[in-house]
């Protein structure tokens, strides 16, 4: 009887182990090499795929897998072996980022315009999304800059740069809650938009619609947040709504 007991107990414990290649651990917390599984290396193979090293992304990290890593790491003049280190994947997901931002968005027929009062104009081909981010930025572009503003409330006093881009998207139903620069960062889906386009990254955020900037640096020279000039978006992420 007791055998019998502690055979049982045995397998069930065999149950419960975990397969020790599938994880969801986060992102670049650990070496990835041959025989890895789980959800980053899913994403690794992804940003392999979308930075030029065809992979398909299915969170088994096979030989497939590891050839890419070998010719990313030859590309990039690192150690050849085909494991990606934690520098490696961070590297890899630059790289995805920084080809997403250089591909050309497909432009809006017509471009929306700035008016003498700082307000902006949607094109009536514009998408009905379009217009309702650029009703909602209407509302707030001459608002005062606030630190924090528009993240504890949706009407405040006064917006940061986070606050404004999410008080936008807001409007237009695409988001319900504010996010910080950071997260608008990782919000949407990568890479330029046809007509909406989001940068984000540690300390700053802004949008481009239709070919208008809305920024709360503009807002320092203008006192509009909206700006038919553009700006630098080397070292942000760049972020889209699906669909936009």
């Amino acid at each position: 009887m007791q055998r019998t007991l502690r055979a049982g107990i045995a397998a069930a414990a065999l149950i419960l182990i975990p397969v020790s290649g599938a994880t969801a651990a986060p992102y670049a917390s650990r070496t990835l090499k041959q025989g890895s599984s789980g959800s980053d290396v899913e994403k690794l193979q992804g940003f392999l795929d979308d930075a030029g090293y065809a992979t398909t992304a299915d969170g088994e990290f096979g030989s497939k897998t590891a050839r890419s890593v070998r010719r990313f790491e030859t590309t990039e003049g690192r150690t050849v072996d085909g494991k990606a280190t934690r520098a490696d994947q961070r590297l890899v997901e630059s790289r995805a980022e920084a080809e997403a931002a250089s591909e050309p968005a497909s432009e809006p027929t017509e471009d929306a315009y700035v008016d003498d009062e700082g307000l902006a104009h949607a094109p009536a081909s514009a998408p009905s999304e379009v217009q309702e981010i650029i009703a909602a930025g209407n509302k707030i572009a001459s608002k005062p800059y606030k630190y924090g503003g528009g993240h504890g409330r949706w009407r405040d006093s006064g917006y940061d740069c986070s606050g404004s881009v999410s008080y936008a998207l807001h409007g237009a139903g695409l988001l319900d809650s504010p996010l910080d620069s950071t997260g608008l960062g990782s919000w949407g889906e990568r890479g330029k938009g046809d007509w909406v386009t989001v940068y984000g990254n540690a300390g700053h955020a802004y949008m481009v619609v239709a070919n208008l900037r809305f920024d709360t640096s503009s807002s320092k020279r203008s006192g509009s947040r909206w700006t038919e000039t553009m700006r630098s978006s080397r070292g942000y992420r760049v972020r889209h709504p699906e669909g936009l």
